[in-house]
Protein backbone atom coordinates (compact mmCIF):
# COMPACT_ATOMS: atom_id res chain seq x y z
CA UNK A 1 0.00 0.00 0.00
CA UNK A 2 1.39 3.42 -0.89
CA UNK A 3 0.86 6.88 0.52
CA UNK A 4 2.20 9.06 -2.26
CA UNK A 5 2.10 12.88 -2.29
CA UNK A 6 -0.91 14.31 -4.12
CA UNK A 7 -0.66 14.94 -7.86
CA UNK A 8 -3.06 16.39 -10.39
CA UNK A 9 -4.26 12.83 -10.93
CA UNK A 10 -4.61 11.98 -7.22
CA UNK A 11 -6.49 14.88 -5.68
CA UNK A 12 -8.39 12.57 -3.35
CA UNK A 13 -7.67 10.95 0.01
CA UNK A 14 -9.13 7.94 1.74
CA UNK A 15 -11.86 8.52 4.29
CA UNK A 16 -12.41 4.97 5.40
CA UNK A 17 -13.28 3.06 2.24
CA UNK A 18 -14.38 6.20 0.40
CA UNK A 19 -12.26 8.53 -1.70
CA UNK A 20 -12.94 12.17 -0.84
CA UNK A 21 -11.36 15.45 -2.00
CA UNK A 22 -8.09 15.88 -0.09
CA UNK A 23 -9.06 19.38 0.99
CA UNK A 24 -12.18 18.02 2.69
CA UNK A 25 -10.73 15.09 4.65
CA UNK A 26 -9.44 17.09 7.65
CA UNK A 27 -12.85 18.65 8.22
CA UNK A 28 -14.57 15.28 7.93
CA UNK A 29 -12.17 13.70 10.43
CA UNK A 30 -12.68 16.68 12.75
CA UNK A 31 -16.43 16.10 12.62
CA UNK A 32 -15.92 12.45 13.60
CA UNK A 33 -13.98 13.37 16.70
CA UNK A 34 -16.25 16.28 17.58
CA UNK A 35 -19.03 13.70 17.64
CA UNK A 36 -17.27 11.15 19.84
CA UNK A 37 -15.03 13.34 22.06
CA UNK A 38 -17.11 13.12 25.23
CA UNK A 39 -17.33 9.31 25.06
CA UNK A 40 -13.98 8.66 23.41
CA UNK A 41 -12.23 7.08 26.39
CA UNK A 42 -15.19 4.84 27.26
CA UNK A 43 -15.41 3.69 23.66
CA UNK A 44 -11.68 2.93 23.54
CA UNK A 45 -12.14 0.53 26.45
CA UNK A 46 -15.12 -1.14 24.80
CA UNK A 47 -13.56 -1.28 21.33
CA UNK A 48 -10.35 -2.93 22.49
CA UNK A 49 -11.74 -4.76 25.54
CA UNK A 50 -9.31 -2.64 27.55
CA UNK A 51 -6.23 -3.84 25.65
CA UNK A 52 -5.47 -0.31 24.41
CA UNK A 53 -4.35 0.50 27.96
CA UNK A 54 -1.73 -2.26 27.80
CA UNK A 55 -0.53 -1.08 24.39
CA UNK A 56 -0.21 2.49 25.67
CA UNK A 57 1.73 1.39 28.75
CA UNK A 58 4.17 -0.45 26.49
CA UNK A 59 4.38 2.61 24.24
CA UNK A 60 5.10 5.00 27.12
CA UNK A 61 7.81 2.66 28.41
CA UNK A 62 9.39 2.64 24.94
CA UNK A 63 9.29 6.47 24.93
CA UNK A 64 11.76 6.23 27.83
CA UNK A 65 10.64 9.34 29.75
CA UNK A 66 13.45 11.27 31.46
CA UNK A 67 13.30 14.59 33.36
CA UNK A 68 15.67 16.31 30.93
CA UNK A 69 13.78 15.23 27.79
CA UNK A 70 10.87 17.08 26.18
CA UNK A 71 7.89 15.47 24.46
CA UNK A 72 5.61 16.58 21.66
CA UNK A 73 2.54 14.34 21.64
CA UNK A 74 0.84 14.72 18.26
CA UNK A 75 -2.87 13.95 17.89
CA UNK A 76 -2.72 13.55 21.65
CA UNK A 77 -6.46 13.99 22.12
CA UNK A 78 -7.55 13.21 25.65
CA UNK A 79 -3.99 12.94 26.92
CA UNK A 80 -3.25 9.30 27.70
CA UNK A 81 0.29 9.31 26.29
CA UNK A 82 1.18 12.75 27.63
CA UNK A 83 -0.04 11.84 31.11
CA UNK A 84 1.83 8.55 31.00
CA UNK A 85 5.00 10.44 30.07
CA UNK A 86 4.62 12.91 32.94
CA UNK A 87 3.70 10.22 35.47
CA UNK A 88 6.83 8.28 34.50
CA UNK A 89 9.06 11.26 35.20
CA UNK A 90 9.36 12.77 31.74
CA UNK A 91 10.25 16.41 31.20
CA UNK A 92 8.06 19.18 29.76
CA UNK A 93 5.35 17.92 27.40
CA UNK A 94 3.23 19.51 24.69
CA UNK A 95 -0.18 17.90 24.26
CA UNK A 96 -1.20 18.74 20.70
CA UNK A 97 -4.27 17.96 18.61
CA UNK A 98 -5.96 19.50 15.59
CA UNK A 99 -9.35 18.93 17.22
CA UNK A 100 -10.23 21.47 19.91
CA UNK A 101 -13.04 19.29 21.29
CA UNK A 102 -10.68 16.40 21.97
CA UNK A 103 -8.07 18.73 23.43
CA UNK A 104 -10.68 20.26 25.74
CA UNK A 105 -11.33 16.81 27.19
CA UNK A 106 -7.58 16.39 27.61
CA UNK A 107 -7.34 19.75 29.36
CA UNK A 108 -10.09 18.84 31.81
CA UNK A 109 -8.45 15.49 32.54
CA UNK A 110 -5.10 17.21 33.09
CA UNK A 111 -6.62 19.63 35.60
CA UNK A 112 -8.35 16.75 37.38
CA UNK A 113 -5.02 14.95 37.73
CA UNK A 114 -3.12 18.01 38.85
CA UNK A 115 -0.94 18.26 35.74
CA UNK A 116 -0.21 21.97 35.46
CA UNK A 117 3.55 22.44 35.63
CA UNK A 118 5.42 21.03 32.68
CA UNK A 119 2.35 20.68 30.44
CA UNK A 120 1.39 22.84 27.47
CA UNK A 121 -1.63 22.48 25.19
CA UNK A 122 -1.48 23.28 21.49
CA UNK A 123 -4.24 23.15 18.87
CA UNK A 124 -2.23 22.38 15.76
CA UNK A 125 -2.24 20.43 12.52
CA UNK A 126 0.46 17.74 12.66
CA UNK A 127 1.16 18.41 8.97
CA UNK A 128 2.13 22.06 9.71
CA UNK A 129 3.51 22.44 13.22
CA UNK A 130 3.94 25.97 14.65
CA UNK A 131 7.28 25.02 16.21
CA UNK A 132 10.86 25.87 15.27
CA UNK A 133 13.33 23.32 13.95
CA UNK A 134 14.98 21.05 16.52
CA UNK A 135 12.57 22.01 19.30
CA UNK A 136 11.94 18.72 21.16
CA UNK A 137 13.66 15.47 22.09
CA UNK A 138 10.80 13.05 21.45
CA UNK A 139 7.75 13.10 19.16
CA UNK A 140 4.91 10.63 19.70
CA UNK A 141 1.67 9.93 17.91
CA UNK A 142 -0.74 7.25 19.10
CA UNK A 143 -3.72 6.17 17.01
CA UNK A 144 -3.67 9.47 15.14
CA UNK A 145 -1.50 9.09 12.05
CA UNK A 146 -4.11 7.14 10.10
CA UNK A 147 -6.50 10.10 10.41
CA UNK A 148 -4.04 12.55 8.83
CA UNK A 149 -4.50 13.46 5.18
CA UNK A 150 -0.81 13.78 4.27
CA UNK A 151 1.06 11.22 6.34
CA UNK A 152 4.36 11.99 4.62
CA UNK A 153 4.04 15.62 5.72
CA UNK A 154 3.46 14.52 9.33
CA UNK A 155 6.59 12.36 9.28
CA UNK A 156 8.63 15.18 7.73
CA UNK A 157 7.39 17.63 10.35
CA UNK A 158 8.18 15.18 13.14
CA UNK A 159 11.75 14.89 11.91
CA UNK A 160 12.05 18.65 11.47
CA UNK A 161 11.12 19.49 15.07
CA UNK A 162 13.30 16.73 16.55
CA UNK A 163 16.72 17.56 17.88
CA UNK A 164 19.59 15.43 16.54
CA UNK A 165 19.57 12.22 18.55
CA UNK A 166 15.81 12.54 19.11
CA UNK A 167 13.22 9.87 18.38
CA UNK A 168 9.84 9.62 16.69
CA UNK A 169 7.50 6.87 17.87
CA UNK A 170 4.12 5.92 16.40
CA UNK A 171 1.58 3.58 17.97
CA UNK A 172 -1.08 2.67 15.45
CA UNK A 173 -3.43 -0.08 14.37
CA UNK A 174 -1.62 -2.16 11.79
CA UNK A 175 -1.90 -5.33 9.73
CA UNK A 176 -2.94 -8.50 11.57
CA UNK A 177 -0.21 -11.14 11.27
CA UNK A 178 -2.34 -14.13 12.35
CA UNK A 179 -4.45 -15.17 9.37
CA UNK A 180 -6.63 -17.54 11.38
CA UNK A 181 -7.85 -14.65 13.53
CA UNK A 182 -8.88 -12.46 10.59
CA UNK A 183 -12.57 -13.53 10.36
CA UNK A 184 -13.16 -12.83 14.06
CA UNK A 185 -11.29 -9.53 13.87
CA UNK A 186 -13.32 -8.43 10.84
CA UNK A 187 -16.60 -9.39 12.48
CA UNK A 188 -15.69 -7.41 15.60
CA UNK A 189 -14.62 -4.38 13.54
CA UNK A 190 -17.51 -4.15 11.11
CA UNK A 191 -20.44 -5.70 12.96
CA UNK A 192 -19.84 -5.00 16.64
CA UNK A 193 -18.02 -1.64 16.73
CA UNK A 194 -20.64 0.41 14.84
CA UNK A 195 -23.33 -1.02 17.10
CA UNK A 196 -21.31 -0.16 20.20
CA UNK A 197 -20.79 3.32 18.80
CA UNK A 198 -24.52 3.75 18.36
CA UNK A 199 -25.35 2.48 21.84
CA UNK A 200 -22.63 4.33 23.79
CA UNK A 201 -21.87 7.44 21.73
CA UNK A 202 -25.04 7.68 19.65
CA UNK A 203 -22.93 7.53 16.50
CA UNK A 204 -22.52 4.37 14.43
CA UNK A 205 -21.10 6.10 11.34
CA UNK A 206 -18.03 7.46 13.13
CA UNK A 207 -17.08 4.02 14.37
CA UNK A 208 -17.69 2.53 10.94
CA UNK A 209 -15.18 5.09 9.66
CA UNK A 210 -12.69 4.19 12.39
CA UNK A 211 -12.89 0.49 11.50
CA UNK A 212 -12.45 1.27 7.80
CA UNK A 213 -9.55 3.66 8.44
CA UNK A 214 -7.59 0.84 10.08
CA UNK A 215 -7.88 -1.26 6.91
CA UNK A 216 -6.70 1.54 4.62
CA UNK A 217 -3.69 2.48 6.77
CA UNK A 218 -0.24 1.46 5.47
CA UNK A 219 0.97 -1.89 6.76
CA UNK A 220 4.06 -2.30 8.93
CA UNK A 221 6.68 -2.39 6.21
CA UNK A 222 5.06 0.35 4.14
CA UNK A 223 5.01 2.74 7.09
CA UNK A 224 8.62 1.86 7.94
CA UNK A 225 9.58 2.77 4.37
CA UNK A 226 7.72 6.08 4.60
CA UNK A 227 9.63 6.91 7.79
CA UNK A 228 12.95 6.21 6.10
CA UNK A 229 12.01 8.41 3.14
CA UNK A 230 11.22 11.20 5.62
CA UNK A 231 14.81 11.03 6.83
CA UNK A 232 14.34 8.99 9.97
CA UNK A 233 17.04 6.39 10.64
CA UNK A 234 17.35 3.07 12.48
CA UNK A 235 13.63 2.43 11.95
CA UNK A 236 12.22 -0.51 13.92
CA UNK A 237 8.78 -2.13 14.17
CA UNK A 238 7.31 -3.91 17.19
CA UNK A 239 4.06 -5.79 16.67
CA UNK A 240 1.52 -5.90 19.49
CA UNK A 241 -1.25 -8.48 19.84
CA UNK A 242 -0.31 -10.27 16.63
CA UNK A 243 -0.04 -7.09 14.60
CA UNK A 244 -3.42 -5.61 15.52
CA UNK A 245 -1.30 -2.67 16.62
CA UNK A 246 2.37 -1.85 16.10
CA UNK A 247 4.97 0.56 17.43
CA UNK A 248 7.21 2.17 14.82
CA UNK A 249 10.34 3.99 15.99
CA UNK A 250 12.86 6.10 14.11
CA UNK A 251 15.71 8.42 15.04
CA UNK A 252 16.86 11.79 13.79
CA UNK A 253 20.62 11.33 13.54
Amino acid sequence: MSDNPPTAESATADFGFRAVPRAEKAGMVRAVFDSVASRYDVMNDLMSLGVHRVWKRIFVTQLAPRPHRTLLDLAGGTGDITFGWLEAGGGPAILSDINASMLAVGRDRALGRGFVAGLSLMVADAERLPLPDRAVDTVSIAFGLRNCTDKDAVLAEARRVLRPGGRFLCLEFSRLQVAAAAPLYDAWSFRVLPRLGQMVAGDADSYQYLAESIRTFPDQETLAGMMRRAGLARVTVRNLSGGIAAIHQGWRL
